[in-house]
C-alpha cells in the first residue's frame, strides 16, 4: 500500500520522522549549466522502487551507464563530490544528494544527459522546489537507518569532523566555520541543524556555495566556473558579497551543513547520530561516511554473533565430511538463502598447527584461513536446492590475499557471498576478519559432487 503526499503536506511527512521509505510521486526536471564545467544538462528525478536507493544514469552515453550513489563509487576531486564508474563520471552531486536526504527521498533514479549536475544558484533549492511540487509516495519497506555506534573522530590538519551516537532519531549537525586570517570577510560562525525538526527546506537548502574572491579567481584561471559572474555565485570580497547579498547572516556555515548532509547520504542510508565539524570539506566528509559504514558492518556482525547460531557444530558435521582437526567452522551465525553466510572460527592456543607453525610467535597458517572460508562457502552452497545430496569440492582459488595475521585468542569472522551458482559449479567471494580488520580474502570456485552414501 502506498501513500501519496501532496506538496502542502510534504514537510510534515519527510525527514527523519518517517519510518517508511519514500520516492517522488512523479518525474521532475531540473536544467542548466554545471557549476564547474559549465556544460548544459537536463536532469530528471524519477520514481524508483522501494529498496532501490539513489541511482544516477548517464543517458548521453550508449549504452547508458548507471552509478549507484554510494561512497564506494566516489573519486577524488577538489572542492566537490564526484561519482564514477570506469571512465564515466558525474560531477558535483552533493547539492542534489543533500536535497534528497533533506526531504526524505529514499529511492530515485537520476537521469542526466551530461557530465555534471546542474548547479542553479549554487544551493539545493532548484531540486527542493521541484520535489516539493511533485510530492512523495510512501512505499512498503521500512526506511534504512545506519546508526553511529561509538564515537568517530577524523582530522586533516586543522580540519576535523566527528560522529557521536545518539538515542534521538535522525541526524544532528553542528558546524563551526572559522576562516582564520580571512575572518574579517567571513566572520566565525556556528550553526546547528536537526533533521527531526523538518526545517531543511527553509534553513539549509537556500544556502549557496561560496568562495573568497581570490579562490574564485584561482578556479577560473584553471578553466572552471568561467561561465559564472559574481552576481551568479556567492563571491566574497573585501566588502562582502560582490554584486550579491547574503540570504542569511551566516549563509556560508549553513552551506557547509548542506554539503555534509549530501556527502553523508552516500552511506546509502539515513544516518542516526550527532555530527560535529570544523573546517571540514568534501574529502573529510566522505572519509567519515566510509568510517560510519565500516563501524556499522562490524556492529551488525557482532550482533549476529551474540544472537546465537543458525548452525551449530553438530549440524555442520551432518553436512560436512570434515572432522577435527580439519573442521574449521565452529558455527554459522547467519544464512541469507543461498546468497550470503557468516560464520565463526574461534582460534585457541590448543590448535595443533601452532605446535609447528612459528611456535615462538604462533600465527595461523594462511592456507587454513582460506580453507575455513572455503568450508563456509561449502555450507552456503548446501542450502541451494539443486545441490541437495552433493558436496562442494574446492576447484580453484583466485585473487587470494592474506592481509592480517591471525593469532591465538582471535575470533575469525568468515563471510561468503555467492557470485554465481549452477548445478555443477559455483563461485563465491569469501572474506575473513579479525574484529574490523580484513585478515584474508579470495574468490573460490567449487565443483558439486555426489556425497558418498552410508
Amino acid at each position: 500500500m502506498t501513500k501519496v503526499s501532496s506538496p502542502t503536506q510534504l514537510e510534515d511527512v519527510t525527514g527523519a520522522t518517517s519510518t517508511m521509505q519514500q520516492t517522488v510521486a512523479r518525474p521532475v526536471t531540473v536544467s542548466g549549466k554545471g557549476l564547474l564545467l559549465g556544460k548544459n544538462a537536463d536532469l530528471v528525478i524519477a520514481p524508483a522502487p522501494a529498496g532501490e536507493g539513489i541511482v544516477f544514469q548517464r543517458t548521453d552515453i550508449e549504452p547508458n551507464v548507471q552509478i549507484p550513489a554510494i561512497v564506494a563509487n566516489t573519486t577524488n576531486r577538489a572542492r566537490r563530490t564526484t561519482l564514477s564508474s570506469g571512465d564515466v563520471t558525474i560531477e558535483t552531486v552533493e547539492h542534489l544528494m543533500s536535497a534528497l536526504a533533506g526531504l526524505g527521498i529514499d529511492n530515485a533514479v537520476i537521469r542526466l544527459d551530461g557530465p555534471e549536475v546542474p548547479c542553479g544558484d549554487g544551493s539545493a533549492m532548484p531540486f527542493v522546489e521541484q520535489i516539493l511540487q511533485a510530492g512523495t509516495v510512501e512505499q512498503d519497506l521500512p526506511r534504512r537507518i545506519m546508526k553511529v555506534h561509538s564515537p568517530i573522530c577524523l582530522q586533516d590538519g586543522e580540519a576535523m569532523i566527528a560522529a557521536f551516537p545518539t538515542e534521538q532519531p535522525g541526524m544532528q549537525v553542528v558546524y563551526d566555520l572559522d576562516y582564520g586570517d580571512a575572518s574579517w570577510r567571513i566572520a566565525q560562525q556556528t550553526q546547528t541543524w536537526n533533521s527531526a525538526n523538518r526545517t531543511y527546506a527553509t534553513d539549509v537548502a537556500p544556502a549557496r556555495t561560496f568562495s573568497l574572491q581570490e579562490e574564485a579567481q584561482a578556479l577560473q584561471s584553471q578553466g572552471m566556473c568561467t561561465h559564472l559572474s559574481p552576481s551568479e555565485m556567492l563571491v566574497i570580497g573585501e566588502d562582502g558579497p560582490i554584486d550579491n547579498a547574503f540570504r542569511f547572516d551566516n549563509e556560508p556555515v549553513r552551506h557547509k551543513i548542506l554539503d555534509i548532509i549530501g556527502d553523508l547520504y552516500l552511506a546509502g542510508s539515513f544516518i542516526q547520530g550527532r555530527i560535529v565539524a570544523s573546517k571540514s570539506g568534501h574529502a573529510l566528509n566522505r572519509q567519515l561516511c566510509k568510517a560510519i559504514i565500516e563501524q556499522d558492518k562490524v556492529a551488525k556482525r557482532d550482533t549476529l554473533i551474540s544472537d546465537g547460531a543458525v548452525m551449530d557444530v553438530r549440524e555442520i558435521q551432518r553436512i560436512m565430511p570434515h572432522r577435527y582437526p580439519m573442521l574449521l567452522v565452529d558455527r554459522v551465525v547467519s544464512m541469507e538463502g543461498d546468497e550470503r553466510a557468516t560464520g565463526v572460527k574461534n582460534v585457541t592456543i590448543n590448535e595443533p598447527f601452532f605446535e609447528g607453525h612459528y611456535p615462538g610467535t604462533p600465527i595461523m597458517p594462511g592456507v587454513l584461513i582460506v580453507e575455513a572460508m572455503a568450508q563456509l562457502g561449502g555450507l552456503l552452497m548446501s542450502r541451494k536446492l539443486e545441490h541437495t545430496g552433493k558436496l562442494a569440492v574446492l576447484l580453484s582459488l583466485d585473487k587470494v590475499k592474506l592481509r592480517h595475521p591471525v593469532t591465538p585468542g582471535d575470533q575469525l569472522i568468515l563471510e561468503a557471498v555467492t557470485i554465481r551458482a549452477g548445478v555443477r559449479t559455483a563461485a563465491l567471494q569469501c572474506k575473513a576478519f579479525v574484529g574490523s580488520r580484513l585478515a584474508a580474502e579470495a574468490q573460490i570456485r567449487f565443483m558439486m559432487v555426489d556425497a558418498e552414501q552410508d
